[in-house]
Formats: C-alpha cells, sequence, structure tokens
C-alpha cells in the first residue's frame, strides 16, 4: 500500500472516462452579475475539469509542483459553477444549472476531493509550508470524504506543526486504524504523543515546583507569626 506522504496521482478516479475533454485552454464557465454563462454541457465541463487534474497529475510526478498545483486550482474553477453548495447563494438571480445526476455528482465530488488532497500534498512539498492551507485543504476533503486517510493523516501534520498535539493525535489515530502499517502516519503520531508527554511532564514539573516553593514559604510565615505573638505577650 503506498505511503499517505505521496499524492495519489493513480488510483480509481484516473479511470473515469475523459473522452472528448474540452481542451485546457478552452474559456472557463463565468458569471454575468449573477448568472451563469457558461454554453458548455455538465459533462462536458465535469470532463474537462477531470482532465485538467490529471495534466495536474503528471507535472507532479515530474516535481513541477508549481505547474501542479496551477492545473488543481483551474480544474477546482471549472467546476465552482456546478457545485450545488456553491449556487445555493446564488438562486433567484437568472436561470439555475440543471441539477447533476448522480453520476454527475460522484464524478464532481471525487474530482473536487483529489484536486484538494493533492494541493495539501503540493504544498507539503513546498521548502516554506504553509500548514494553515494545508489543514484547510485537508478538511474540506474530509467534508465531502470523512476517513479518507491521506486527508486525515495531512490534517494531522498541519495542526501538529501547528502546534496543535491533541488535535493531531486525534487525525493520526484514526488514519492510522485506516491504514495500521503506514510507516509515515505511524511516525507523526508518535511525534504527537511524546509532544503531549513532554507537555504533560512540563505541567507536572511546574505543579511540583509551585507545591515546593509553597512548602518552603509555610515555615517562615510560622516563625513570623509566632515571634510576632511573643513580640505581643
Amino acid at each position: 500500500m503506498s505511503s499517505t506522504a505521496e499524492m495519489e496521482a493513480g488510483g480509481g478516479d484516473e479511470s473515469l472516462d475523459v473522452k472528448g475533454a474540452a481542451a485546457a485552454a478552452a474559456p472557463e464557465p463565468s458569471f454575468s452579475g449573477h448568472r451563469w454563462t457558461s454554453v458548455k454541457p455538465v459533462w462536458t465541463l465535469l470532463e474537462e475539469a477531470a482532465q485538467i487534474k490529471t495534466e495536474g497529475n503528471a507535472f507532479y510526478r515530474e516535481k513541477n509542483i508549481r505547474s501542479a498545483i496551477g492545473r488543481y486550482h483551474r480544474a477546482l474553477l471549472v467546476l465552482r459553477g456546478l457545485d450545488s453548495d456553491v449556487m445555493t447563494s446564488l438562486k433567484g438571480f437568472g436561470p439555475e444549472i440543471p441539477a447533476l445526476t448522480p453520476e454527475q455528482e460522484a464524478l464532481l465530488r471525487n474530482t473536487q476531493v483529489d484536486c484538494y488532497n493533492n494541493l495539501a500534498a503540493c504544498l507539503l512539498q513546498r521548502q516554506n509550508v504553509d500548514y494553515s492551507r494545508v489543514l484547510d485543504y485537508s478538511l474540506r476533503v474530509l467534508q465531502w470524504r470523512p476517513g479518507d486517510v491521506k486527508a486525515l493523516y495531512r490534517a494531522g501534520v498541519a495542526t501538529l506543526e501547528m502546534g496543535d498535539a491533541q488535535t493531531a493525535k486525534q487525525y493520526l489515530t484514526e488514519a492510522c486504524r485506516e491504514q495500521p502499517n503506514d510507516a509515515n502516519v505511524r511516525k507523526h503520531l508518535q511525534r504527537a504523543e511524546e509532544k503531549l508527554n513532554l507537555d504533560l511532564q512540563k505541567e507536572r514539573a511546574m505543579y511540583r515546583g509551585m507545591f515546593s516553593l509553597s512548602l518552603k514559604s509555610s515555615p517562615a510565615d510560622g516563625i513570623n507569626q509566632t515571634n510576632s505573638a511573643s513580640e505581643e505577650v
């Protein structure tokens, strides 16, 4: 089984039929005010986005991260006008797009999930990683596909690097449950647990120090009180 540290450039989604997909340079769907102006059929847009995503995967395999990111963003832009979650806020402003069939809805979500997962993978390859964006992309995936191992892993890595070891442990524990033999998941889960143990030790040491200081100050207070009382006598 492949490591979750790698981007899924292949897999079941790549077997989708994208024959006849429009060229990547074709005009993208757009809005005129609040009106949907794309004249392309729904299937054409879905296939176009899937094809652009495939191009992004090829760039990723070639280590051309910048071009891969550009392709994934473009694929998501093509799909934006077909996403009911996005279009709901525009209801009542011009003609509505046709409702997607279950097959079209599945292709839409699968392509979106792959693009966001792969964007997170791309960001993790950069020298200066924006972990907040990695987390954002991973959470988008988990919104549509709860239990996605790659998204759980990357969300765990991001939250751990952002300093939240407790949340990181939750994500990584779930990822490890789904993929127990993945070395990267286990490594980062161990890192999260070590960080939590270190924080716990520091907290205990702090309380021990406070308790010890309290004990040291108590006898002195008692002597002072005794002296004051004898002086009064």
